[in-house]
């Protein structure tokens, strides 16, 4: 079993210590445009070897673990080199552009769109965690288009490390997923810049800073380079979503100008039902 990660860092990294698990005869490849990353994760035991784009011919599995964009230009020249019986999937956080992109390529039977909804704020090899997508779920795009035998290969693949798989079509994952992922970054990064931009002195920030704030920016230390690209293919649904937030944090505070604080506990009470809606995701994960 020959298995390509291209990008190996978090969550390729993560796929590939998974599939060393599932696969015991498994070698896995790394290529990445980045030296460092490809030295650390053979360090690390990430990845078995180094290879590069044109061993593709040899794959069984390829996972396309870069930022969204670099998918958009990667994919179609990987479906043309990979052989007829390997899958190749990527783990990207929009959908719709990435299946647009091979809709009508040749070779469209081969690849199965996913999105593994797991991850932390940090990246590189370094950051590839064992055991990473236990319990999370794996939203699969376009199910139909891939070639059966090579959906039961991903999808035993996908189930060896735990995940909860959902089907979902392109146009609403990326709808979604702007309101619980997308949003959720542009609210940590925006909330880091209001308070560093008012906190000159940074030693105030954390002496006053307590958990509450650290696990709010958390999402803040993320990677510009994976998330600007991200929120350029989601524009329409992230701006949606920006427009809704942004109408609920100005009613909010007209509330407080009006000194109508029985409506603003209203209103936070009418929210804390979230634990509920949280509480049962997990019981169902």
């Amino acid at each position: 079993m020959k298995i390509y990660v291209i990008g190996t860092g978090l969550i390729g990294g993560s796929i590939a210590l998974g599939a060393k698990d599932f696969y015991e005869e498994a070698k896995i490849y790394g290529i990445d445009s980045n030296e460092n990353h490809l030295k650390e994760a053979m360090a690390l035991g990430v990845i078995d070897e180094v290879a590069v784009f044109e061993d593709l011919v040899n794959a069984d599995f390829v996972i396309l673990s870069v930022p969204v964009d670099v998918s958009l230009e990667f994919l179609p020249k990987v479906l043309d080199v990979i052989p007829e019986s390997a899958i190749v999937f990527d783990v990207g956080s929009t959908k719709n552009p990435i299946c647009e992109a091979v809709a009508n390529h040749p070779r469209r039977r081969n690849f199965m769109a996913a999105h593994p909804i797991a991850g932390t704020e940090f990246s590189g090899p370094s950051a590839a965690i064992k055991g990473l997508f236990q319990g999370k779920t794996n939203i699969i795009c376009e199910v139909e288009k891939t070639t059966f035998k090579l959906q039961e290969k991903a999808l035993d693949l996908f189930k060896s490390m735990g995940m909860r798989i959902r089907y979902m079509d392109p146009k609403s994952h990326d709808k979604h997923i702007a309101y619980v992922s997308h949003l959720s970054h542009i609210s940590s990064f925006m909330l880091g810049k209001t308070v560093i931009n008012k906190e000159k002195d940074e030693q105030d920030i954390f002496d006053m800073a307590g958990s509450g704030f650290e696990s709010t920016v958390r999402l803040a230390k993320s990677s510009p380079a994976m998330w600007t690209p991200i929120f350029k293919q989601n524009k329409k649904q992230v701006v949606k979503t920006l427009e809704e937030y942004i109408s609920n944090l100005s009613k909010f505070k007209e509330l407080l100008e009006k000194d109508d604080y029985e409506a603003i506990y209203n209103e936070m009470q009418g929210v804390n039902k979230i634990k509920e809606i949280l509480k049962g995701m997990n019981v169902k994960k």
